[in-house]
């Protein structure tokens, strides 16, 4: 994982290659738009096919009315939460409040919701603070197993939780520390509906939800552009490439596939890269055609979302991971994958994709419901991210009859945890 990878050498017919593909987009893509064709490419296969799929009538989402320190209070005390990355948890409330699927009748309820803001509690830098997460998500659970009988019928397993955290149910930013604690015992039988995804791996447990992070529905709106606007800059990327504090030698921090990034592509003129954040950073996206989503210290970001949102074709560079609605997006037909062992062949990769690839991408980015899936309404719309949650757990319905305990039976162990995540909230 500590190792750099090797610097690739500059290649006349791949930056030739590139170039020549830039021209023909750029050319092409108001053509493309006038001719006899549909506006919207038409998704293939069975994964899409769901995308627009109405929840309503399909299951019942019963929500525990929870003590205000669990959430309220939380967010009174730091407003940071409405507007970072793990915001979906507040929303998700607040959506399912008003929502047709809710019912006030626990009794004819599919699923149970537990409100709680785990990742609200945060240090002055607006991270969450990863000793506090834990805590206030296994009092919340105990919160809800002691005050209604609900929960121990199943021990959790007919409960879904949010826990956008940068390693979900782990609570924890920094992946070795969140293994060595693992997904919190206490949700271990839960449905977690959470940002991170990566196949394999203990922070991610069979049956899970993946979400895509929140980002400002409005604040994106008002940056768009033209539609028409060519499309100028062949790759785009903005952010960290080494994370000095932490690896200033940048072989821990993302594997080390940003550091390749930079590494070999910082003098490439097809290449837009920095660490710089322009306030043009939204309109920019929308002027190029391939926009990289490498992995950080987690392997989800914002940026999978902006790229979807402003056509930009994402690049993913992140081995294993599980996209957001992986069972509705048909990622693979609006991304590019490259292995991180393959970045200082990036360049390559990219203009070697044939043209009418590259349109049919933008051309399915362009269809409005593969948007709207990406994002958080406020207030919500039909076939948003919202509403794609429900659809996975009713897709998750009828529970199994394994899920129900028989009388004074326990499959969860209270005592079972870090000792540092054992105590009082």
């Amino acid at each position: 994982m500590g190792r750099r990878r090797r610097r690739s050498r500059p290649c006349a017919a791949t930056a030739a290659a590139a170039a020549i593909l830039l021209v023909a987009v750029s050319c092409c893509a108001p053509f493309a738009a006038a001719a006899p064709r549909p506006k919207h490419a038409r998704i293939s296969g069975n994964v899409g096919d769901v995308l627009e799929d109405d929840p309503v009538g399909r299951l019942k989402v019963y929500v525990y009315e929870m003590p205000r320190k669990y959430n309220l209070n939380l967010l009174a005390k730091d407003s940071r939460c409405l507007s970072h990355m793990f915001a979906a948890e507040i929303f998700m409330h607040q959506f399912l409040l008003t929502s047709p699927v809710r019912t006030l009748d626990p009794e004819e309820a599919d699923w149970f919701y537990t409100p709680a803001y785990a990742t609200c509690d945060l240090t002055p830098q607006g991270f969450p603070l990863p000793f506090r997460a834990p805590r206030i998500m296994r009092s919340a659970v105990h919160y809800v197993a002691t005050t209604w009988p609900y929960w121990n019928r199943t021990d959790g397993a007919d409960h879904f939780f949010l826990a956008p955290h940068d390693f979900g149910a782990c609570f924890h930013y920094q992946e070795e520390r969140a293994i060595e604690r693992g997904i919190l015992p206490v949700l271990r039988r839960a449905t977690l509906v959470q940002t991170f995804g990566q196949r394999n791996h203990v922070c991610l447990q069979e049956g899970s939800i993946t979400i895509p992070p929140y980002a400002n529905p409005h604040k994106m709106q008002t940056h768009l552009i033209n539609p028409a606007t060519p499309r100028s800059i062949f790759v785009y990327f903005r952010g960290l490439f080494y994370d000095m504090g932490n690896d200033p030698e940048g072989g821990y921090y993302a594997r080390g596939a940003r550091a390749a990034v930079w590494e070999n592509f910082k003098d490439n003129p097809l290449f837009d890269i920095s660490t710089e954040h322009p306030a043009t950073y939204y309109e920019d996206m929308q002027r190029a055609i391939f926009c990289l989503c490498p992995l950080g210290w987690a392997p989800w970001s914002p940026r999978l979302v902006e790229a979807v949102v402003f056509g930009c074709i994402p690049v993913i560079i992140a081995d294993d991971i599980v996209l957001p609605f992986s069972d509705a997006i048909p990622w693979e037909q609006i991304s590019v994958f490259v292995a991180e062992a393959d970045v200082p062949r990036l360049d390559s990769i990219l203009a070697s994709i044939p043209l009418d690839d590259v349109l049919r991408k933008q051309r399915l980015l362009a269809n409005p419901a593969m948007k709207q899936a990406v994002l958080f309404h406020q207030p919500a719309r039909p076939g948003d991210a919202f509403h794609q949650i429900l659809n996975g757990l009713a897709r998750k319905l009828p529970h199994p009859m394994g899920v129900f305990l028989k009388a004074g039976e326990k499959v969860l162990d209270w005592n079972q945890g870090l000792d540092s995540d054992l105590m009082p909230w």
